[in-house]
């Protein structure tokens, strides 16, 4: 309760020292201050979900041109050569998912061979699915549709940081330009009013 009372507070602070009202005591500089953080909190508001719409629309492209090309791609059998090793392998020798030779048959019937991972301990003979393209080509899997969802949620999630991440450092530029201008007026009325304090001439 006690932090959430400190936060508020905290918030309340920031708002009475950036709102535009008619205190004399507020410098000039923190009145463009204020008007600084209101145009990036605008600029935000207003810039961030339209870079999100852009970048879930070029994700999604993107991922509708890998579908067309994906197209053609089909899921066939792919009979092992050889033995796949045994599943009791030692740790030093790496994954157990390693590469088989094996043969297939491309979408026109012509064969084909190549090296396709197996499970540990296939036999020789045994069929495992592969993907190949139009020519008979081991592809990757093809994208699914909830790896495109993923994408576009991705791509829109870091658009929008992003576009904060920009706004806050033309915020802090603009917070480090103020503050040099207000410890130079600071300075300049010091060297007139302070020799009046100090005695100095």
């Amino acid at each position: 309760m006690r932090r959430g009372m400190t936060r508020a507070t905290g918030l309340a602070a920031m708002a009475r020292r950036w709102r535009p009202d008619r205190n004399p005591l507020r410098r000039a500089s923190d009145r463009v201050e204020a008007a600084v953080v209101a145009a990036l909190i605008a600029m935000f508001l207003g810039g961030a979900p339209v870079a999100a719409l852009a970048a879930g629309q070029a994700a999604a492209n993107a991922a509708l041109r890998a579908e067309h090309a994906q197209a053609g791609w089909h899921q066939v059998p792919a009979v092992l050569l050889k033995n796949a090793p045994p599943a009791t392998q030692p740790l030093s020798q790496g994954s157990l998912e390693l590469l088989v030779p094996a043969s297939w048959r491309a979408a026109g019937g012509a064969a084909r061979t190549g090296q396709v991972y197996a499970p540990a301990g296939a036999r020789a003979g045994s069929t495992v699915p592969v993907w190949t393209d139009q020519a008979g080509r081991l592809t990757s899997s093809p994208v699914q549709r909830s790896d495109v969802i993923g994408r576009v949620a991705l791509a829109a999630a870091l658009a929008t940081v992003a576009v904060a991440a920009a706004l806050a450092v033309v915020g802090l530029l603009a917070h480090w330009v103020l503050d040099r201008r207000r410890l130079a007026a600071w300075d300049a009325r010091w060297a007139r009013t302070g020799p009046q304090w100090t005695g100095r001439r």
